[in-house]
């Protein structure tokens, strides 16, 4: 006789790329969030969400083949056979609401949104396939006031985070990328994979090296575990050209003009050492934009770019902010960028968990997006906007010793005794959460050493007894947890420790309340 086949178990695994969240990872991200929000609202942007799904080709950077969507989106089709996808980021969903409610919507147009997002990438240490952006645009503005205005947000959220003078916001412009592009022949139609695959090498210098993204504008890349990459496929010439501006800056400052040089009256200003780009340390943004005018093709284009980065340093130097800098190294990996790109990152190195201080790479970025509303009304409508990755710039910010004070108190904790009193038992966490104590009641059926093991466990800054003999006597009985525990370290043997029993005191029922908060205010801080 055959034995019964059991169904098989799940494997219980979280997907690849994915992670779960904690309770003291979610308050410290709340926390966070709340700071940012009120410099986001200090600039006058208004809240507002969009849903995470969106049709595929309103999205915009990937549209569906045969098959599926293109690879980067989670993507599916719904019962009419359209495809449907998870938001990569928030700025294409804001595309398409504003080009369905751009009537009835004040001009300029700014909010902000946070939120999740999704992208179909392989995963990696600090990258996840779902993270939180905190989202800050403003729509129907042309002047690079508006794009100089979120380097300055960009500045000030982060000084308001505490960073200090830890951070640089770097800014550059595709404008510049584009004319360079089509100096080597990249500017047509039929070359968009290629133009695409120079831009994504270029944006991944910080995190792959000088080595690394010539290798991803040659044939192909080949990471440590053996993984290929294929390249943009450029000829060695056009390498070498690609090269030269966006890491070497071939301009030596001795060979500069006195035109050139009529451009950077200024020198003075020291910032930190870039080991990896030697030419860019203690630059300032008219040397660097002197720098860009000699090293890059003459073009319109150019000049525009060059132009509007001339005019964001000098309002970002007008208003104070010395932090914002031009660097041409930024490119911004998305395709509707069209105009000045920039990002923002820490500037010391940063503790891993496994190993030794990794480059955390950029905790803001952003850029101008002048054609992404156009796509739906085919009108210009100019655009630009931030992002910040709440995910990156939370570790960032715990491993620089910020919000580390986020893992909340848990509640207190009213122990059961007597399992026919439960009743009153309610009552008593009933009068503590209406004070505005947060308190629970026990809801196991564990004796009273497992219910203090729970307590503990829960972070509980005390718990309520009361027994047959407190309840004669009409009193309850505190046991303060965290003076407990401190307490105990000095008492050695059990003897002393049940004659004194530290942090535990005894009050009337009436009291309850009141010394519950006593508790709670030693330990405040």
């Amino acid at each position: 006789m055959s034995k019964k086949t059991e169904p098989a178990r799940p494997e219980a695994r979280l997907p690849k790329g994915f992670s779960d969240i904690s309770a003291s990872e979610i308050r410290a991200t709340e926390k966070m969030l709340g700071t940012i929000r009120g410099v986001f609202e200090s600039y006058g942007f208004e809240p507002l969400d969009t849903p995470a799904i969106e049709y595929s080709d309103a999205l915009g950077k990937f549209l569906p083949d045969q098959d599926r969507p293109n690879e980067g989106v989670f993507s599916f089709q719904d019962d009419d056979d359209q495809w449907l996808s998870l938001r990569y980021d928030l700025t294409a969903p804001l595309a398409r609401y504003v080009a369905e409610n751009y009537q009835n919507l004040p001009k300029p147009f700014r909010r902000y949104q946070v939120g999740p997002v999704w992208r179909n990438e392989k995963s990696g240490p600090g990258r996840f396939r779902q993270f939180t952006q905190f989202d800050a645009d403003t729509v129907g503005a042309s002047s690079v006031a508006a794009d100089a205005e979120l380097c300055m947000l960009a500045a000030d959220t982060l000084e308001k985070l505490e960073v200090g003078n830890r951070y640089v916001v770097k800014v550059n412009n595709r404008k510049l990328l584009d004319g360079l592009l089509e100096s080597i022949g990249l500017h047509k139609d039929d070359n968009v994979r290629q133009r695409m695959a120079v831009l994504r090498a270029i944006d991944k210098l910080d995190r792959l090296g000088v080595d690394g993204v010539r290798a991803l504008l040659g044939k192909e890349r080949k990471d440590e575990s053996g993984d290929v990459t294929r390249g943009a496929d450029l000829p060695d010439r056009a390498i070498e050209q690609v090269m030269s501006v966006f890491v070497l800056g071939i301009t030596p400052l001795a060979e500069l003009t006195s035109q050139d040089l009529a451009r950077a009256p200024d020198l003075a200003i020291e910032f930190e050492s870039r080991s990896d780009r030697p030419w860019y340390a203690g630059m300032k943004n008219p040397i660097t934009l002197a720098h860009l005018g000699k090293a890059l093709p003459q073009s319109p284009r150019i000049e525009e770019g060059l132009a509007e980065l001339e005019t964001i340093a000098s309002l970002c130097k007008g208003a104070g902010y010395d932090r914002v800098l031009i660097d041409p190294s930024v490119v911004r990996g998305l395709e509707y960028y069209t105009g000045p790109v920039f990002e923002a990152e820490l500037t010391v190195p940063i503790a891993d968990d496994k190993g030794p201080p990794i480059r955390l790479g950029s905790v803001v970025s952003g850029g101008r997006y002048d054609g992404l509303v156009e796509r739906f009304t085919g009108e210009k409508v100019p655009a630009t906007g931030m992002s910040i990755g709440v995910s990156r710039l939370l570790f960032g910010l715990q491993r620089l010793g910020k919000y580390k004070d986020s893992v909340k108190q848990g509640p207190v904790v009213v122990l059961v005794l007597d399992r026919d009193r439960v009743a009153d038992y309610q009552k008593m966490a009933h009068d503590l959460r209406g004070a505005g104590i947060r308190a629970e009641l026990y809801l196991g059926e564990s004796g009273m050493k497992a219910q203090m093991k729970y307590a503990d466990r829960r972070c509980s800054p005390c718990v309520v007894i009361q027994g047959g003999d407190e309840r004669a006597k009409g009193e309850v009985t505190i046991k303060d947890l965290i003076e407990g525990a401190e307490r105990a370290k000095e008492i050695t043997g059990n003897v002393a420790w049940r004659e004194e029993r530290p942090g535990q005191f005894t009050v009337p029922a009436s009291q309850m309340v009141d010394a519950v908060r006593q508790v709670l205010a030693r330990h405040k801080s």
